[in-house]
């Protein structure tokens, strides 16, 4: 199969040949039957850590289903990305549990869930118990640590707990991040509102992230020193932030790209579950009341200008990033495809575009001030998942 753009990081139109999952060749010869143009960009698949579900539907639904599950791979796919982490947030065990099981189950079940599934992000519910930090995740599930409940966990998820965000204030927590990080799973700071010394102790112990830095947090902080600082700080730290324009203002996203890096910045989307529904308000699972999707994408607590989410894929983050910041399309890309990619240690697989790599594409076009991306075709281990009209 052919695909014919100009690459991101080069300008260069080239043809991309796939044969089987992998890239085969990469060349300036036309071809005739290539998906794309000379105006398409290709790039490595959009790659997202943070999806909380989409489309109507919570990866932590009681009334999750495989068929369901699949379901938000065609949602994802429209978006331009191919490979994310569906994401399980805070509830109880045993909500937690069914959806791990029936995650891996899809993955076991459907090449589409088992190709663009890489690996599963867990949040919480070992998080802050206070306002501001915990969030719209629900107090009543929110607890300490427990070793033996990850194991449950990750048995449900057959092994395929990728993240794993916590608070690292928490009673037993440094513990518990030493032995998870122990096992392979990156441990990330989120919904935390830990003293700075507690988030240099949580680095020592093994966490290497920050789960959208900048959000999950109080609403006012010392000037100096805080959390926020001191994450910003670490060098150990990856971190994920929101480039949705609303969980983080302009010029806060253009700081913290500034202070991290592009090196070690991973744009998320967050979305969540009503993301690219049509905008009105909706149920909330979170028990903190209903939830509006606006126009714009912003979804808030119904009636309140709190945020309940995101509902803006990373079709439209990454413009916002190259808008808001100074990062070029590259950079921006850099950070939706590689970066991910490392943090998991999958770099030698996926992430870039290069001859023995996966095909795992994305194919746009996008002009400077462009708001969103225009999608041509998504590309998953060199199946062509979608295609625009």
């Amino acid at each position: 199969m052919n695909f014919r753009g100009k690459l991101v990081d080069t300008s260069q139109v080239v043809t991309v040949q796939t044969d089987g999952e992998k890239i085969a060749a990469i060349h300036r010869r036309e071809a005739g039957d290539a998906i794309g143009g000379d105006d398409v960009w290709i790039a490595p698949a959009i790659f997202d850590v943070q999806v909380n579900g989409v489309g109507g539907i919570n990866y932590k639904a009681k009334d999750l289903t495989v068929e369901k599950i699949v379901e938000t791979a065609a949602w994802m796919h429209r978006t331009g990305t191919g490979l994310w982490c569906p994401t399980v947030t805070t509830s109880s065990e045993e909500d937690a549990v069914h959806g791990l099981a029936l995650l891996a189950k899809a993955c076991e079940e459907s090449e589409v869930a088992r190709a663009s599934f890489v690996g599963f992000h867990v949040e919480g519910p070992y998080i802050a118990s206070e306002d501001g930090p915990r969030g719209a995740h629900p107090l009543a599930h929110v607890r300490d640590p427990d070793w033996d409940e990850f194991q449950r966990y990750q048995e449900a998820a057959g092994g395929r707990i990728a993240i794993f965000t916590l608070a690292p204030e928490r009673d037993g927590a440094l513990e518990f991040i030493e032995k998870v990080a122990a096992t392979g799973v990156i441990v990330s700071i989120g919904h935390s509102g830990a003293s700075p010394e507690r988030i240099q102790e949580a680095v020592a112990a093994g966490a290497q992230m920050s789960t959208h830095l900048g959000n999950g947090a109080h609403a006012e902080l010392p000037r100096h020193p805080n959390y926020i600082w001191e994450q910003l700080a670490a060098d150990a730290l990856w971190a994920g932030i929101i480039p949705d324009g609303f969980h983080l203002p302009p010029a806060v996203l253009k700081s913290f790209y500034r202070a991290k890096g592009k090196e070690r910045l991973c744009l998320v989307s967050d979305v969540a579950s009503i993301a690219g529904l049509s905008p009105g308000i909706y149920g909330s699972e979170s028990g903190l009341g209903q939830s509006e999707l606006h126009a714009n994408g912003k979804i808030s607590l119904a009636g309140t200008p709190y945020l309940a989410g995101a509902g803006l894929f990373l079709d439209s983050g990454i413009p916002n990033a190259v808008r808001f910041t100074d990062a070029s399309l590259s950079d921006a890309i850099e950070m939706t495809s590689i970066n991910p990619a490392r943090l998991l240690g999958i770099e030698d697989r996926v992430g870039s575009v290069d001859v023995g790599k996966e095909a795992s594409l994305s194919l746009f076009r996008w002009e400077d001030g462009q708001e969103k991306l225009d999608v041509v075709a998504t590309v998953v281990r060199g199946q062509v998942v979608y295609q625009a009209a």
